[in-house]
């Protein structure tokens, strides 16, 4: 596969879950955008507005500025940026940032039709918050980024949904390949350690640790690792996306118990 045909498909999957979580947002009534999520400190009307934000930067719209403080919830400079586009639409109607999101994506998804990326380790034009990404790892980011905000609502209004689009699959697949990070560096588990990452829906990732101590993944998956994790997609994104702490019985482990646990309590990549 070329670059050029991977990057269009990160696009349609992009535009995709878009259009699913304007789609919802749309449904909601305005009351139920003060409803909390996950998220410490966010409820549905930030997850819309962030997700607005970086839609309207990355369609040209230029960077914003607002004084955020110092909530509890901030952590870091990304977060600080993160926080921007919250706080400069928390008067905004819930119709209007619906509007302005739907506004973006269309116009970002027309010019990236128009002149498609073709070199995945380029540097685009415009990445949000002067993030130093390529063009590969923001195509591939954004889908990731406007499902799980998706997700983070639907759990927060009781409408459960969405968990086999091509949005969902992605992101499960792209968490995924944090697996051997997680094994080797966060875990330090030894050299010699074999961990199988069983999520339904995904393929088997199995990880062997090397004398270096780095985490690559197996080209088969071992008859008897020493520890397997087996769960359904929503649990492993919720853990792996650091939504949630593991729920009773959410995942199965097989084998080394101690180790799967530690394995379980590491298992978020992305905040």
């Amino acid at each position: 596969m070329s670059d050029r045909e991977e990057l269009a498909g990160y696009v349609e999957v992009w535009w995709q879950a878009v259009g699913d979580f304007a789609g919802l947002l749309q449904e909601l009534p305005d009351q139920a955008w003060a409803t909390p999520t996950d998220l410490p400190g966010w409820d549905v009307r930030a997850c819309a507005a962030h997700t607005a934000h970086l839609e309207a930067v990355l369609a040209g719209d230029g960077e914003e500025t607002a004084e955020v403080g110092t909530p509890a919830h901030v952590t870091g400079v990304m977060g600080a940026y993160t926080e921007i586009g919250v706080v400069n639409r928390r008067s905004t109607p819930p119709a209007e940032i619906v509007a302005e999101l739907r506004g973006a994506a269309a116009r970002r998804h027309a010019a990236l039709l128009a002149d498609p990326p073709t070199d995945g380790s380029a540097r685009p034009p415009v990445v949000f918050g002067a993030v130093p990404w390529d063009w590969r790892t923001l195509l591939r980011n954004r889908p990731l980024d406007v499902w799980m905000h998706e997700q983070d609502v639907r759990r927060a209004v009781g409408r459960p949904g969405g968990m086999d689009t091509p949005a969902a699959r992605h992101t499960a697949d792209y968490l995924i390949e944090g697996f051997g990070y997680v094994l080797a560096k966060r875990v330090g588990a030894p050299a010699g350690t074999t961990a199988v990452l069983d999520v339904a829906g995904s393929a088997a990732h199995a990880v062997g640790i090397g004398d270096d101590g780095r985490g690559r993944r197996l080209p088969e998956v071992p008859s008897s690792p020493d520890v397997a994790l087996r769960m359904d997609r929503e649990s492993f994104v919720r853990l792996a996306g650091g939504r949630c702490a593991p729920e009773a019985g959410a995942v199965r482990i097989e084998g080394d118990r101690e180790l799967g646990e530690r394995i379980v309590a590491l298992l978020a990549t992305t905040p």
